[in-house]
């Protein structure tokens, strides 16, 4: 004998009752030099809240070019100002969500002892085949090394030892792998990275590396991407931020 429709749905309605919540999940597309403090403020949104920030990196330019064409992410952690400014403008972000999360630092990087010194006076002395910088026209971490050789006048006689990377990330290694011997890095990137030789480029020698989040129109139903963004703006995402060498304003 089957089950009458009434007590089916009483079965269904309690059998629902007793399920936990579905967790749920949002796309962040994040800067190449923001990966490890990401991925740990990923970690503990999950922990505070039972959802899933799904994150992917890389240079912000190519990001921005894949968002303008409809790639199906809901929040942007850009590497600088620019790019969430142009969103905002595009009609691609909601309006008044963008926001300084992070400030970056441009530190001249060796994985050689010895090789940079504490002034950046090697740039000056030329000695080395390759230097890593980020491509300039997809990473602004890239434009800052270029504004940086500018400023100390030497950007004509190195350019043409520069090896551009896809994404800072790319640049990072070509020095981590000895295929560079320095290169300009984030310095988030090697704060935690033993050893080496390295030059914290002051900040007067470029523009500063603003790095601005915003919510895309494509998150804006999505109630995990508006957690999200405001958990980035909160105490324990703040505090892992610094930690890895950034200012917050």
């Amino acid at each position: 004998m089957s089950i009458v429709p009434g007590r089916l749905l009483a079965a269904a309605v309690l059998i629902g009752m007793a399920l936990p919540a579905m967790a749920a999940e949002t796309q962040v597309a994040v800067a190449a030099n923001f990966t490890e403090p990401a991925k740990q403020i990923a970690a503990a949104f999950q922990k505070a809240t039972g959802d899933t920030a799904i994150l992917s990196f890389g240079a912000s330019g190519a990001f921005y070019t894949q968002i303008s064409h409809g790639a199906p992410f809901e929040v942007f952690l850009s590497a600088d100002a620019d790019r969430p400014r142009r969103a905002e403008q595009d009609g691609l972000a909601v309006r008044g969500s963008r926001f300084t999360y992070a400030v970056g630092r441009l530190m001249l990087y060796s994985a050689t002892p010895g090789v940079v010194d504490p002034a950046g006076k090697v740039l000056k002395s030329g000695s080395f085949a390759h230097l890593a910088i980020a491509d300039p026209e997809a990473a602004p971490y890239g434009t800052a090394a270029v504004e940086t050789m500018q400023a100390l006048g030497v950007y004509p006689a190195l350019s043409g030892r520069i090896v551009r990377g896809s994404s800072i990330t790319q640049a990072y290694q070509f020095v981590a792998t000895g295929a560079a011997e320095l290169g300009f890095v984030a310095q988030s990137q090697v704060i935690a990275v033993p050893g080496g030789s390295r030059w914290l480029v002051p900040k007067t020698l470029h523009k500063p590396i603003d790095q601005q989040a915003v919510l895309l129109k494509s998150g804006a139903a999505n109630p995990v991407a508006k957690a999200f963004v405001k958990f980035l703006k909160g105490r324990e995402a703040v505090a892992i931020i610094r930690r890895y060498g950034y200012e917050v304003r």
